[in-house]
């Protein structure tokens, strides 16, 4: 039986893949966007676009088009100022199913119970959904996000999507359900290396020509601003399969708690590693390790599978 899954989403080139994984090998019930990588418009649009080259009738929802109390912050710097440049990708066919993407998690999660959400952005929407039905932590089969880790991209302590909004964040990682992590720490272990992009390459179809071109854009915004990187960590689909390919990681049991005021680490996960015994009971599974070689193999049969 595939997972049932509602993937909140900033699209994003890792979104994109996410996207795919998702609908290759879990029952992708619904997706819902949030502004991240993009502001708002763009990001549904994205994730719109992808849903006509998959050929899937998945509902898309827009949501949340500004962090709960900061500043709206995007990062084109990474993704281009389209949220997905580096491809001639189509206009999208169809408009979003609704724009109020947490009315329609709050709703799904009450009438299928057991539906894991699968935050891929900042974690707007699942926060206002929390916070506005909380009988949600008890009907959902848990959360699964990417965002994190024991060190920042976008400052030292902070990672991408738990610094945009780091209010919400913080209600999410308190809300008490089965919680997973997916953080940098193996998210820059899959990385779209000039020979995994020839593979994509290699498949027949408009898909993996057009991914495969995305992956070469959002490559080399990493390579250039990294060093001792080959390519763009594929950071997303790593919450997809921590679900959909569990054992594809290792993980352990961590109280991560997320930091809102600090000057220096505001949007930090701090991550309890102590061996105290006194020490406060974990919340989370923080994934620690990935086969990469294994995981992309994944993405590749993902993408194979839809491209035509």
């Amino acid at each position: 039986m595939s997972i049932p899954i509602i993937l909140d989403c900033d699209p994003g080139h890792d979104d994109a893949i996410a996207i795919v994984v998702a609908a290759r090998h879990a029952d992708l019930v619904g997706i819902t966007t949030v502004a991240g990588n993009a502001p708002l418009e763009l990001t549904t649009r994205n994730a719109l676009i992808m849903t006509d080259l998959l050929h899937i009738d998945t509902p898309v929802h827009s949501g949340a088009n500004r962090p709960l109390v900061a500043e709206p912050k995007h990062s084109a710097y990474v993704h281009g100022a389209s949220g997905l440049d580096g491809a001639d990708l189509p206009e999208p066919t169809r408009s979003p199913a609704s724009t109020n993407a947490v009315e329609f998690i709050i709703e799904t999660c009450r009438a299928s119970e057991g539906t894991w959400l699968v935050p891929i952005g900042p974690l707007t929407n699942i926060a206002l959904a929390l916070r506005t039905a909380p009988d949600l932590a008890q009907r959902i089969a848990g959360i699964s996000l990417m965002g994190g880790g024991t060190f920042g991209n976008r400052t030292a302590a902070a990672e991408f999507n738990i610094w945009a909004d780091p209010e919400a964040a913080s209600i999410v990682f308190e809300y008490g359900g089965p919680l997973i992590m997916a953080g940098l720490d193996i998210t820059h272990d899959l990385q779209a290396t000039p020979e995994r992009i020839s593979v994509v390459r290699a498949l027949p179809g408009t898909l993996a020509k057009l991914l495969s071109e995305l992956f070469v854009f959002f490559s080399s915004t990493y390579v250039s601003r990294h060093e001792g990187m080959r390519g763009a960590a594929v950071h997303d689909p790593c919450a997809v399969m921590a679900l959909t390919h569990p054992d594809l990681f290792e993980r352990v049991r961590r109280r991560v708690v997320i930091e809102t005021t600090g000057e220096h680490t505001r949007g930090m996960t701090l991550i309890d590693q102590r061996h105290l015994i006194e020490r406060p009971a974990p919340n989370c599974d923080v994934l620690t390790r990935v086969d990469a070689d294994a995981a992309f193999a994944v993405i590749v049969d993902s993408i194979a599978s839809f491209s035509d």
